[in-house]
């Protein structure tokens, strides 16, 4: 706590913030959904030492879910091994021992999960089990359309690429590099749009709304802060000026599904227009805020995508058929496992869990608290944030101002920090910066937009920012 910033952190207790929503509502709803989850898997266990632990663990879950819904304080976390408990324990007793309904977001909603983390990590059988799995495989399987519309882009692109740039000036080269960077990362940012824990009950018609070309291109006009341009204009200034040396892009990644996938569709697309050279991708090590990437989504996205026709016509849970896909479908899809899969063998790609990102703080405290991986941070040409979590720990989920420029808000991660900051969000929470004056005042009077009691426009997913620090200048 002591390196973050004096601007106070949203609380529970703030009737009029989502943080109060989400300790309300999504709270009790995300560990109902972890609960049925466990129910599940324990029916389908034979053997008896293995279903009572699991039984046993479902009734931990209930007391945990009792114990938030009536307000109970904050315990400490059990020791399972892992350092990050001392680092919570610490920060619980810093923050006075605080009850659900009246304590920080960040920390509290952090601190669900690494509790919900100790149920399986101390256990005999459950060991790694992610109560979340299923769910974020079965919103991969609902972005079918949306997963179909991307190969075959891909695929046209990538012979685009093959094709080369015989007969076209350098202008136009650079122009068509530009529009298509733009559109990668725009559908980049829209495939955020999937976030399991803020959408707690979706149908499938729902889930394929919110994808798609069509849709994409009504909600560019919704980008309130858009500094594409810049992170742009650095990757083609390194490419022009270092060409055979090495140039890095990381992603931090957030949710898993079709959000991972257009994040790969993204790094493919980095690495063949040659605007990076290697591409890392930051997952977490824990199962986190329901749809969060961890290694075993990454591995059962390759899987999926390895067997496009088996995994999309599987019948689901209900027994429901789905119809087979074309020849020309299945190798799109092919084409994007087959590229993925060469340049994760090449070392192009590569994937690279820490701990760090799944402590409570801010990332006002990298610099302090996880110097290798700031160090390591600043060897990239550019670190793209990902999603609403990355951007409210970027900003320490703090009241800011709204018209707070994106450079002070992020701290330690601003100018000179040496780290080129790219934060990519979908507003589904209070805090937002960098916003021209007036623009927070005019949202705030459209229908649902909160008025003057709150800042409901920021809670959708409908409006977006996209920010950058040249922490390098």
């Amino acid at each position: 706590m002591e390196y973050d910033p004096k601007t106070p952190q949203y609380l529970t207790s703030d009737k009029s913030s989502f943080a109060s929503v989400s300790a309300h509502e999504r709270w009790p709803v995300i560990l109902t959904g972890a609960i049925d989850d466990l129910h599940r898997s324990v029916a389908d266990v034979t053997d008896e030492e293995k279903r009572q632990e699991g039984k046993a663990i479902i009734g931990d879950l209930a007391a945990f879910k009792y114990e938030l819904q009536h307000n109970r304080q904050l315990t400490p976390l059990p020791d399972d091994g892992q350092p990050d408990i001392a680092v919570y324990n610490q920060e619980l007793e810093q923050r006075g021992n605080p009850s659900w309904h009246d304590v920080a977001w960040l920390y509290s909603e952090c601190y669900l999960y690494r509790r919900l983390s100790t149920f399986f990590s101390l256990s005999k059988h459950w060991k790694g089990y992610d109560v979340f799995a299923r769910q974020k495989m079965s919103t991969f399987k609902s972005s079918r359309p949306a997963v179909l519309e991307l190969a075959a882009r891909y695929k046209e692109l990538a012979e685009e690429a093959r094709k080369g740039t015989d007969g076209k000036t350098p202008e136009q080269i650079e122009q068509s590099d530009r529009i298509l960077f733009s559109e990668m990362c725009e559908i980049c940012l829209w495939g955020n749009a999937t976030d399991l824990s803020l959408l707690t009950s979706l149908t499938y018609e729902d889930i394929q709304k919110l994808q798609g070309s069509e849709a994409r291109k009504a909600s560019e006009k919704n980008i309130l802060v858009n500094d594409l341009d810049a992170s742009f204009d650095v990757l083609r200034k390194a490419r022009r000026e270092r060409k055979n040396e090495e140039r890095r892009v990381d992603i931090v990644l957030d949710n898993s599904g079709f959000e991972l996938f257009v994040d790969l569709i993204l790094a493919g697309y980095l690495l063949s227009a040659d605007l990076a050279t290697t591409v890392v991708l930051h997952p977490k090590q824990i199962p986190w805020f329901v749809s969060d990437v961890t290694p075993p989504d990454f591995a059962a996205l390759i899987d999926a995508l390895s067997d496009p026709q088996g995994f999309y016509t599987a019948p689901d849970d209900s027994g429901k058929t789905f119809d087979p896909l074309s020849e020309k479908e299945v190798s799109e899809v092919k084409f994007l496992f087959d590229h993925w899969s060469h340049l994760h063998q090449e070392g192009k790609l590569i994937i690279r869990p820490h701990t760090f990102w799944t402590t409570p703080g801010s990332y006002w405290r990298m610099p302090y608290v996880a110097p290798e991986l700031f160090n390591d941070l600043k060897e990239s040409e550019l670190v793209l944030f990902k999603g609403d979590l990355n951007y409210r720990k970027l900003t320490n989920d703090a009241a800011w101002d709204p018209t707070t420029p994106f450079t002070e808000a992020i701290g330690p991660l601003g100018p000179k920090s040496g780290v080129r900051v790219m934060a990519f969000r979908t507003c589904k929470a209070d805090v937002v910066v960098g916003l021209p004056a007036g623009v927070d005042e005019e949202l705030r009077q459209l229908p649902n937009g909160g008025g003057d009691e709150a800042r409901k426009w920021a809670w959708s997913g409908k409006w977006a920012v996209v920010s950058f620090c040249d922490g390098k200048a």
